[in-house]
C-alpha cells in the first residue's frame, strides 16, 4: 500500500510469525511533555523487546501510515508541532492532506488488524464520559468490530466506568481481568466492577482468544492489568482529583477530543504528578504483559 510503510523489522516478524505488540502513539503527542514522551516510548519498546517480542509503534508521518517507528521518527513525532490526534475517522483526512498524526486506541487497532498484528498494548481505553452519556469514545466501537486483543489498565478512570462496561457488554466485548477478579480503574487496582473472566497468566488468555477466533466471533478482547502496587493512587485521592477536573472542564465548556488531554493534565496538577507516575508505570507493565500474551498466542 502506497499510504503505508511497515518497518523491515516488523515486516520480517510478520512474515516469520514472530510475536509482535502494536503500540499507540498518542502518548507521544498528547500524553506526556517532551522529553518524557520520548523516554516513555523508548521504555515501552524496550520492555516489549526484553520480554521476547517485536514492538510496532504506529503513527502517520507526512500522510503515510508507519508501522514500526524508528527512534528518529519517535523523536520527530514528539517534537513536531500540530500533530493531529487520530481516531479512525481522522485517518483519511490526515493521509489525504499529507499531515502528521498520532494514533488512538481505535486507529491503532484498525491498522494493526490490517497488517496482521494480533496484540496491542496501551495505557487505558476511552469510553463513556462522566455526565455526558452520549460522548462515547470510538475505542469502544472498534473493540466491538476489530479482532485485536487490547491490553490496558482498564478504561481511563476519568470516565463513567459502569456505563463504559455496559456499552462493552452490548458490543459483545469480553472484559478479562489479568490476575485479578476485579477490573482495575487505571490509577487504582480496583473499581468495584467484576470482570467477565479472570486469567492467571498468558496461556489462559491465549486460550480464550483462540477460542473466539475459532468461532469467528466479531471484535476483540479487553484485557485489564492492574497498575503496579508501588505506583497506585488511593481511590479517594484519584476520585477527588477526577471530580474537580471534570467540574473545571464543564465550567469551561470543554468537549469532545479536547476533554481527555485537559482532564489528564488537570488531574496531574491536583495529584502533584502522582497520576503521571502511575501512568508511566502501567504503560511499561502493560507492554511486558502484552509481549508475554503475544508469545503465548503463537504456541
Amino acid at each position: 500500500m502506497e499510504d503505508m510503510f511497515i518497518s523491515p523489522e516488523v515486516e520480517a516478524a510478520i512474515q516469520s510469525r514472530r510475536p509482535i505488540v502494536a503500540l499507540e502513539s498518542t502518548l507521544i503527542t498528547h500524553g506526556f511533555a517532551y522529553p518524557a514522551n520520548v523516554q516513555v516510548a523508548a521504555q515501552i519498546e524496550r520492555m516489549v523487546r526484553e520480554a521476547g517480542a517485536v514492538p510496532a509503534t504506529i503513527a502517520v508521518l507526512g500522510g503515510r501510515i508507519v508501522v514500526g517507528l524508528s527512534s528518529d521518527q519517535i523523536q520527530y513525532l514528539a517534537t513536531v508541532p500540530n500533530a493531529r490526534k487520530c481516531s479512525v475517522r481522522d485517518l483519511g483526512i490526515v493521509i489525504g492532506l499529507g499531515l502528521n498524526g498520532s494514533t488512538t486506541v481505535a486507529a491503532t487497532m484498525c491498522i494493526a488488524e490490517r497488517v496482521g498484528i494480533q496484540v496491542f498494548a496501551t495505557g487505558g481505553i476511552g469510553g463513556v464520559h462522566r455526565g455526558h452519556p452520549f460522548d462515547v469514545s470510538a475505542d469502544l466501537t472498534e473493540l466491538g468490530r476489530t479482532a485485536v486483543t487490547v491490553i490496558c489498565a482498564g478504561p481511563k478512570a476519568l470516565l463513567d466506568l459502569p456505563l463504559t462496561f455496559e456499552h462493552l457488554e452490548t458490543l459483545g466485548v469480553p472484559v478479562i481481568g489479568y490476575q485479578t477478579d476485579e477490573i482495575p480503574a487505571f490509577y487504582t487496582r480496583s473499581s468495584g466492577i467484576r470482570a467477565d473472566a479472570s486469567v492467571s497468566g498468558p496461556d489462559e488468555l491465549a486460550a480464550i482468544v483462540k477460542a473466539r477466533r475459532s468461532l469467528r466471533l466479531p471484535g476483540g478482547e479487553l484485557v485489564c492489568v492492574p497498575v503496579p502496587k508501588e505506583a497506585e493512587l488511593s481511590r479517594e485521592a484519584a476520585e477527588k482529583a477526577i471530580r474537580a477536573a471534570q467540574q473545571m472542564a464543564d465550567d469551561l465548556g470543554i468537549r469532545g477530543a479536547a476533554t481527555t488531554p485537559f482532564l489528564l493534565d488537570e488531574i496531574a496538577k491536583r495529584t502533584q504528578g502522582a497520576s503521571v507516575r502511575a501512568n508511566m508505570a502501567l504503560l511499561i507493565n502493560n507492554a511486558h504483559v502484552a509481549a508475554q500474551i503475544a508469545i503465548a498466542m503463537l504456541n
